[in-house]
């Protein structure tokens, strides 16, 4: 994979990539999703603001509706949804684009950090993953899986492994023969082997789980009996 370079915004995963030959070489049933998948890009987000912005406004909403209220939200702010429109609008315009309260102030709380460089995102973007997550959840609204989702499709760290992701869990547990979703333990129990390349597998989990829903995995041999 490529990441982490001021020159690449992609991380990109193929049959030669170290990433793959390693989980394919160390989990047999990964190993058979990868090649139905095949190869995987994923575009870094360039904003990393917007992208934390983005992602208290998608909590508990499908894609669709959080794309609805984010495109309101900016609207209401002029096009401008930056730290110091957000805390200079009020709350009830803020409202009328289709955000609960909680979201108002946990977006406010976000802007005000950023805005006086109490989190400074360009230095924490040089920290520890574990440094980068701890920084992040003192912001109000965001928690240890916003913070590994910014690490993956902002940060391009490679390796993230969510085991809070519910469509993470319910692909594991499809995968592995598992009754129900898969408990975080069991992810976490999982996902060792694949270290130091967990983001790779998650991105080819996700991708598994669309292809599958999809039907283009219809007779796929691949899972556990």
């Amino acid at each position: 994979p490529r990441y982490n370079h001021p020159m690449s915004r992609t991380l990109a995963y193929t049959p030669a990539s170290p990433a793959v030959r390693h989980l394919a070489g160390i989990d047999a049933t990964l190993g058979k999703l990868i090649d139905a998948v095949g190869p995987v890009e994923q575009t870094l987000e360039d904003d990393p603001y917007g992208s934390l912005a983005g992602a208290i406004v998608a909590q508990q909403l499908s894609d669709k509706a959080a794309t609805t209220i984010w495109n309101r939200v900016v609207a209401a702010l002029g096009g401008d949804p930056t730290p110091e429109r957000i805390l200079a609008t009020d709350e009830d315009t803020l409202r009328g684009a289709g955000l609960s309260r909680s979201k108002v102030s946990f977006l406010r709380d976000l802007a005000a950090r950023v805005g006086d460089g109490s989190l400074d995102l360009t230095r924490i973007a040089l920290l520890p993953d574990e440094d980068v997550i701890g920084e992040l959840t003192i912001v109000k609204g965001i928690g240890r899986w916003t913070a590994e989702m910014f690490l993956i499709f902002s940060l391009g760290r490679p390796d993230v492994l969510a085991v809070d992701d519910g469509a993470l869990r319910a692909t594991v547990a499809w995968l592995y023969g598992m009754d129900g979703e898969a408990t975080r333990d069991a992810v976490a129990q999982i996902g060792e082997a694949w270290r130091p390349h967990r983001t790779a597998a998650s991105l080819y989990l996700w991708r598994g789980l669309a292809l599958r829903r999809s039907g283009g995995l219809e007779g796929w041999p691949g899972q556990r009996a």
